[in-house]
């Protein structure tokens, strides 16, 4: 078995560019996330290293990047805000530490087998949760191309009115390089994809910024960088601090999750390789474990690198290595080359990146076809935005099981005609004819029989019969297929109703009934003295038969 799945000597070459055009997106992002997270550069460098080599080596998917991304930038920063000061000693600490719990939360779930869990953040409750992180992201990446100074770890309405106030203070030359900026990463993007445009932009803005002096005019730049490689190192908090940042990683661990999976198979998928939820589950503790041990910060999914390296032909996951690689010799060797980056240029890049997480199109495609997640996304992303991410990913998930109750408490349930049996019709219904067939009605109820839906049950049985008694119904079958459980609320339910068809001399059959259901009716007594019959046609013959 292969190291790394799908790299041969044909692809090594393709293999190893791909990872140095990772590098040289990775490393302006991973510098302005860290910003974001107000933490040091070399938090978001130091990511880039032994947890991108750890993940490859581990995780089933071939072309999932890791690393942090801008919600969870953005998670580290409002969580910590409240307990420490952004980059003091204490802040980082604890931004290492929030990465150690996160690891082993990954690795609690892999062991568990919990990557279900992830299926709980629906693609609307993401877009929303992801689209409001984002939008407060931009307003402090707004202030930074204009030079303007707000709090960057205060709410979003707060950042907002200091934005609006200190418009007046725009620094021309930072509003001038940002512009710059932009515009080369936009009309680069249309010209020429597969070309590094961060990098171009940080270059060119670096040289500009230099050449003119412009640090002299106010135009801030990202500072002396440490240089060397990073160490292995363990963050010292009290118990009581570690119990602060536990439910800050649960929401960071959730969300990496849910996007992480989600992408994972969509490229296993997409590119025709199986793939594991336990197994990169469990990469991705490993990830974070590495990641806090080394000075860095939370691991997640990054969807637009793995993107971007799948848009260059990547099919293995060498290209981080190659970046990891890559991000060390920069920190040993080349942080003096970053001193002079200028802000309004990160802010661009970082902007550019997260435009597309504001979800505002998904949004307008689910109203425009399912109006109730619209509102679900609506939701979650003000709940992110103007609550927190805290507060916002426990309403995403109250939301979610709210959305979950609401579907499984209505489920279909269907009058079969003779035409919905399978191999065909055995009697023809004339037009308006209720029954199945003489005496005879079969129903299909398409979900577990449980509390939210015990109701539903009994009406739709009362309402068959109710319809099925004028025309001399004598059976009701129950199509069992699509019944897969039944709790002890449904069960009760399920009694009531057998005795009340027992009253209105209605003969109760079963049909299409799964392995697992029939045990299931068996331990709780519901089955005994019931027909079963194998099929719908089955089932009509015989009572057909009996007239």
């Amino acid at each position: 078995m292969r190291v790394l799945p799908g790299l041969t000597r044909g692809n090594l070459l393709r293999e190893s560019a791909s990872g140095v055009t990772l590098l040289a997106i990775a490393v302006p992002l991973n510098i302005g996330y860290a910003q974001i997270a107000g933490l040091p550069p070399t938090a978001g460098l130091y990511s880039l290293v032994l947890p991108m080599v750890a993940f490859a080596l581990l995780a089933s998917s071939r072309q999932l990047v890791v690393s942090p991304d801008a919600a969870a930038a953005a998670l580290v920063a409002s969580s910590l805000g409240g307990l420490a000061a952004a980059g003091s000693d204490d802040y980082l600490t604890m931004a290492l530490a929030q990465a150690l719990i996160g690891g082993v939360l990954f690795l609690v779930c892999a062991v568990l087998k919990l990557g279900f869990l992830a299926n709980f953040l629906s693609e609307p409750i993401l877009v929303g949760f992801v689209g409001g992180l984002a939008l407060d992201i931009l307003v402090s990446q707004i202030a930074k191309m204009l030079g303007v100074s707000i709090d960057s770890g205060a709410e979003f309405v707060t950042k907002i009115g200091q934005l609006v106030t200190g418009l007046g203070t725009t620094n021309p030359w930072s509003l001038a390089l940002a512009v710059g900026s932009v515009v080369v990463l936009v009309a680069g993007r249309r010209l020429a994809r597969q070309v590094p445009w961060a990098l171009v932009v940080l270059v060119l803005a670096t040289v500009v910024t230099v050449a003119a002096s412009l640090e002299d005019d106010g135009v801030g730049v990202l500072g002396p960088v440490q240089a060397g490689a990073p160490v292995l190192t363990w963050p010292s908090l009290s118990w009581g601090q570690w119990g602060a940042l536990v439910p800050s990683a649960v929401a960071l661990t959730l969300v990496a999750m849910a996007e992480g999976l989600l992408v994972s198979r969509s490229y296993g998928q997409k590119r025709g390789y199986s793939t594991s939820p336990n197994r990169d589950l469990a990469a991705f503790g490993v990830a974070n474990l590495a990641s806090g041990l080394t000075g860095g910060f939370t691991i997640g999914s990054s969807t637009s690198r793995t993107a971007a390296v799948d848009q260059l032909g990547s099919r293995t996951q060498l290209p981080s290595i190659v970046a990891a690689v890559g991000t060390l010799l920069l920190l040993i060797f080349g942080t003096g080359l970053l001193a002079d980056i200028p802000s309004p240029a990160i802010g661009a890049i970082v902007t550019i990146a997260i435009l597309p997480l504001l979800g505002f199109r998904e949004l307008a495609a689910l109203w425009r076809v399912r109006p109730f997640e619209f509102w679900v996304g609506a939701v979650c992303f003000l709940g992110a935005l103007l609550l927190g991410p805290i507060t916002g990913i426990v309403l995403a998930f109250v939301l979610s099981l709210i959305n979950l109750a609401m579907r499984a408490s209505r489920p279909p349930v269907d009058l079969l005609s003779s035409s919905d049996l399978p191999n065909g019709s055995l009697l023809p219904l004339s037009p308006g004819e209720f029954l199945t067939a003489p005496g005879v009605v079969v129903v299909r109820f398409a979900a577990p029989l449980f509390f939210a839906n015990a109701s539903v049950f009994d009406d739709a049985i009362r309402k068959a019969v109710a319809g099925g008694q004028p025309l001399g119904l004598r059976h009701l079958v129950l199509d069992c297929e699509a019944m897969t459980d039944i709790d002890v609320t449904g069960a009760a339910a399920f009694r009531e109703t057998a005795a009340w068809l027992r009253e209105q001399r209605v003969t109760l059959h079963f049909s299409r009934v799964r392995p697992d259901f029939a045990a299931v009716l068996h331990d709780f007594g519901l089955g005994a003295g019931v027909e079963v019959f194998g099929t719908n046609r089955q089932a009509l013959e015989a009572l057909a038969r009996r007239g």
